[in-house]
């Protein structure tokens, strides 16, 4: 599934050092949804990152200072060290593009998904992303969450293009405590 070199390359500014480090990884949030086939704009990259506390100085060498923000290598390592919810940004000057590293943890969502990863041709470049449940799945949180449209509106643009495992989807919505949200997103 291709698409422009524009975007491509402000997607893959950190999805090649990723892979250039040897480090597992998914993009997934707004970006997962576009490569999915529902366009919109985006200011960040969202993915998820399976980084132990000792890959925490070779993660932040990766992303130069001159190039890039990145979180010190003392806060990724604690971030890294969480067994739920790690988080800190990278960010390319030039562009101002962001990059919201989640951490692998305990999630068994994230394991699940980790083992049914799109290899996603970008040109001659690639990338991996998150199984279109999985991106789904955490738009729904992210509704719960905090309320916002633009996850509906990404969950419908997806359903509308993707194929999705829907009983996957509805075992994992009554696991969570999704029904809601599901019903809202799901409706026509």
């Amino acid at each position: 599934m291709p698409i422009s070199s524009g975007p491509a390359e402000l997607f893959t500014l950190f999805t090649e050092r990723l892979d250039g480090l040897g480090v597992d990884y998914m993009v997934t949030g707004s970006v997962a949804t576009i490569l999915y086939g529902t366009p919109r704009l985006t200011h960040d990259i969202d993915l998820v990152v399976r980084l132990g506390a000792a890959d925490a100085a070779r993660f932040v060498a990766a992303f130069p200072e001159e190039d890039f923000y990145c979180a010190p290598a003392d806060i990724v390592r604690i971030e890294a060290l969480r067994p739920q919810r790690g988080h800190f940004n990278v960010i390319h000057h030039e562009t101002g593009f962001k990059a919201d590293v989640y951490l692998f943890g305990n999630d068994p969502l994230h394991r699940w998904a980790f083992k049914n990863i799109n290899r996603v041709s970008l040109g001659d470049r690639g990338l991996n992303v998150a199984p279109p449940e999985y991106v789904l799945l955490r738009k729904l949180e992210y509704h719960r969450e905090g309320g916002s449209q633009k996850h509906i509106d990404d969950i419908r643009g997806l359903l509308a293009t993707t194929p999705v495992d829907r009983d996957f989807i509805a075992r994992w919505v009554a696991a969570i405590g999704l029904e809601s949200a599901w019903a809202l997103a799901a409706a026509p």
